[in-house]
């Protein structure tokens, strides 16, 4: 070990590394034979090969281009080749960190009270936490969701601390647990104060979603935001060990409220009303009662008019956030119809999650095609008091009902191509920003209300919390 942690000091090569070519955000596979058994990443050219013994694609790659420096990707351990001796030095500490990130829990405390821009080594400046992803093709879609769920403390700091999950026990040849790792991973990547970029791809993200969803949400192909959420939260909890009922897991504990479901089934409309009378006195058209959980509520928008003001321009009809959330006061009725029959039915809300997710229903299918609503919802974006839409009885028990916007997911365009941006709010500085893809902006809170919002993260205020927005 002696002479050869002596050659390893003095790799005369060190300096050929270039940091700005390195990038770790991609599938860890061999460039030439595409296999991800015993990848070395070349840290001179950047690229991925095989192996390190006398014929491997590494070894041939050092000699033909004398590029003498390797790093394993799995051991994290570097290499001189062709000589084959490992290099020991803390130079190369910076590269470990950007291909495999860590957080202490003293770090994790202070990552929302901090507004620290961190320097990426091509110089330009990023705050952890709000930065680009790589839109790859058309998935803008869960770039925007990823991104939301990534500015949920709780949620991030779990997945930043491997400890928490590495043990889960799994089923032999399942897969799902993929979608846990590789967003553990993202997350790091995403909160990473000293990444050589100012930002990351989802690469390795995407290719699990894509796996695990058996191509339900592609890479190449525009997914919906909301059916990608709630694929997701589902496939996140069951992976960690979740259940519907008893077992719960850091997604249920963050998302998860319940409801109580009344029904009451209608008579056919065309029947004449002697009959409809005598029939709602069957037990069959008595109203029933469920108690139901939910990660998310979905908003329904009032029909948007069809009319043209006098200078022929469509009128974009606006309604007020309390207007749409009255579906959840436990008076509403609404109706449901299916191709037999047609049910009354009323929701109110008896537990109120930590993190509170809407979804507006922009999109309706029709036989043909997909409509889209561009009703704008004009919601404030702080001090949502929810206690109204709580029974009576547990209106008690919920200390807290007010809640804060963190995070808001908007669809521009048409309903099939549009495309996604998000804002959030980071937490150490109080401001919102703007993301869409790589592209990073700061925007005023009063500019987020006019957009056509789709999904939105509210954050309950727990124990007197004041506002720290700069709203």
């Amino acid at each position: 070990m002696d002479s050869e942690d002596r050659r390893s000091r003095h790799c005369p090569y060190l300096d050929t590394i270039n940091r700005s070519v390195l990038d770790f955000d991609f599938e860890k596979l061999c460039s030439i034979s595409l296999s991800h058994i015993n990848a070395y990443a070349c840290l001179v050219c950047g690229k991925y090969f095989q192996g390190r013994g006398l014929k491997s694609h590494a070894y041939i790659h050092s000699v033909q281009f004398s590029h003498h420096v390797f790093l394993n990707l799995h051991t994290l351990k570097f290499y001189c080749l062709p000589d084959n001796y490992e290099i020991i030095d803390s130079s190369l500490e910076d590269i470990t960190y950007v291909l495999k990130p860590t957080f202490t829990k003293q770090q994790i405390a202070n990552l929302d009270k901090q507004a620290k821009l961190s320097r990426a080594y091509d110089g330009t400046t990023y705050l952890p936490g709000i930065v680009g992803l790589n839109n790859i093709k058309a998935n803008d879609y869960a770039n925007a969701v990823l991104q939301a769920l990534s500015n949920v403390p709780p949620l991030r700091n779990y997945f930043l601390e491997e400890d928490n999950y590495k043990n889960i026990k799994r089923p032999p040849g399942d897969i799902m647990f993929l979608l846990v790792q590789r967003f553990g991973e993202l997350m790091r990547k995403l909160w990473n104060p000293r990444n050589f970029k100012a930002h990351v791809s989802p690469h390795e993200m995407l290719q699990a979603v894509v796996l695990c969803s058996k191509k339900t949400f592609q890479i190449t192909k525009q997914g919906d935001g909301v059916d990608f959420l709630s694929w997701f939260l589902n496939a996140l909890h069951s992976a960690l060990g979740g259940t519907k009922k008893k077992k719960k897991t850091i997604v249920t504990d963050v998302f998860q409220g319940s409801m109580r479901i009344f029904t009451k089934k209608l008579p056919h409309p065309d029947l004449p009303a002697e009959e409809k009378e005598q029939l709602l006195h069957n037990d069959e058209y008595q109203e029933t009662m469920v108690e139901s959980t939910f990660m998310y509520l979905t908003l329904d928008l009032p029909t948007a008019p069809l009319y043209k003001d006098e200078k022929e321009q469509l009128i974009i009809p606006q309604v007020p956030l309390f207007n749409i959330l009255a579906k959840f006061n436990g008076i509403t009725e609404k109706e449901y119809k299916t191709y037999k029959e047609n049910f009354l039915k009323r929701f109110q809300l008896t537990k109120l999650p930590p993190y509170l997710i809407f979804c507006i229903k922009r999109f309706t299918k029709n036989n043909f095609f997909v409509e889209k609503n561009p009703t704008i919802v004009n919601f404030p974006i702080t001090n949502v008091d929810l206690r109204e839409y709580l029974s009576e009885e547990v209106q008690a028990v919920h200390r807290n009902t007010t809640y804060d916007l963190i995070a808001n997911i908007v669809h521009d365009g048409k309903p099939s191509e549009g495309s996604y941006r998000i804002h959030v709010l980071h937490h150490g500085t109080g401001k919102w920003y703007e993301l869409q893809d790589l592209q990073v902006t700061d925007i005023l809170p009063q500019m987020i209300t006019l957009s056509e919002a789709y999904i939105q993260i509210w954050k309950r205020r727990d124990n007197d919390e004041t506002n720290q927005q700069g709203a």
